[in-house]
Order: C-alpha cells, then structure tokens, then sequence
C-alpha cells in the first residue's frame, strides 16, 4: 500500500538534499541571467519595492518611495532599452540591472547603468556579471561609452565599475564612472546569444523544479490530513 506520508517525506528530504548540493557547488560558479521584458514589470517592481530603504537609496540615489519606485517601473522602454534579471530558486527576481541608452535618431553612443541586488544575494559577485553582460550587450549594439551615475558611497559600485577598467570621477556626495566599450565582434555576438540561451534554460529548469516542490508540498499535506473517525455502531 502506498503510503503518502512517508513517501512524500522521503522525497521531501531528497530534494532538499539536492537542493543544498546544487547550492554548493554553484555558489562561486557562473550564474545565467535572463533578458526580462515588459511583462516583468510586475516582478521588477516587487523586487525594488523589497529592497531595504537603504539599498534603495544608492540604487536610485535618493530616499525614493514606493510610488516614485512605481514611476520608475511604469517608465521602463523596453523596446530602446534592455533589462536583465537574475531568478531565484522560487522565481522571484533577486537581482535586475538596467541598460538605459541614450536616446538617438541612429545607433546610440552611450548607455548607462543601474543594478540592485537582494540583500541576500550579496557576495556572489551577481552584480559585477550583470555589469559584464550588460557590457557585452551594449558593445554588440555599437555603443562607444558606458556611464554609471553613483552616489560616492555605493562603494560595491563603483569597485565593479573601476575593475573593469573605468574612469571615476567624484563631485562630493555623487560620482560618475565611464568605461570605454571594445568594438564587438563575432565572438562576443556568439557569446551574448549563449547567455540568452542558458538564461532562458535556468529559467525553465527552476520553474520546473518550482513545480515539482509545490507538487511535494501537497503530498505532505494530503499525508498528514488527520483520519477519518470510525463510524458510531448503531446496534
């Protein structure tokens, strides 16, 4: 007889397991990110609205509030500009990066750049690889200068910034970084279609192991459903 209690649980401990063995050995490794579009503005706007008041401020460079953050995510042209974002393990956005390019009748020359992370994200060098894809995406569509407007204390920012090569300069409380952007070529144009494609394939084996959790979950519900009480004899 099949016991669901026991089965679900067991199945439960499994993907746990696997869960903290994937966790392991991906913690310091390459980590895919999507292109978002417009339907994820209500995901963006969830994710700016969680961060802390402080991780909001350095990353609009004022104390924004929940309505200047909705705003911000209305006006987001995602036919000019490009988004990226990184899932977590339940789908959510834990971190997002926006590429804004300078509006131009022909190819735009410059692009700047804006990235959050999830307070319990840091640390894994998500946002020095959302500067690096959003590098490669726009050296692929021609831009010449990337620019990133910071407040001088985003001091994680600015370290990305000037690893990769960029000129800072500060004025008091704000500064400025500007990285000259290598001409693009066939390897980098090959390389961007990759990471579209191992970002859409993380995104679908998430989902699915999302699914598959949801599915154990109700499994140990169904098992620990209390049990029918016998029927009172009538003799």
């Amino acid at each position: 007889m099949f016991d669901v209690k026991t089965s679900s649980s067991a199945l439960l401990e499994s993907g746990a397991h696997a869960r903290e063995v994937t966790q392991a050995s991906t913690e310091h490794s390459y980590t895919p990110i999507r292109t978002l579009s417009a339907s994820h503005r209500g995901q963006i706007l969830q994710h700016l609205l969680d961060l802390s008041a402080h991780d909001r401020y350095l990353r609009f460079g004022y104390p924004a509030s929940d309505a200047q953050v909705q705003r911000y995510v209305d006006g987001l042209d995602f036919t000019r500009d490009e988004v990226f974002g990184i899932h977590g393990s339940q789908l959510e956005l834990v971190a997002v990066a926006h590429l804004a390019f300078d509006a131009a009748e022909d190819k735009p020359k410059a692009a700047e750049f804006g990235v959050s992370v999830s307070g319990h994200c840091r640390g894994q060098r998500i946002g020095a690889r959302l500067f690096e894809r959003a590098v490669m995406h726009a050296s692929n569509e021609g831009v010449q200068t990337m620019y990133i407007h910071a407040l001088s204390e985003n001091v994680a920012m600015l370290k990305i910034a000037r690893k990769a090569g960029a000129t800072v300069q500060r004025w008091g409380s704000e500064s400025e970084a500007y990285l000259t952007l290598p001409v693009a070529n066939l390897n980098s144009r090959l390389c961007a279609v990759w990471e579209d494609q191992i970002g859409e394939m993380d995104y679908r084996i998430k989902a699915q192991a999302h699914q598959f959790q949801t599915f154990l979950g109700q499994l140990q519900t169904w098992g620990t459903l209390p049990e029918a009480e016998p029927l009172e004899s009538t003799e």
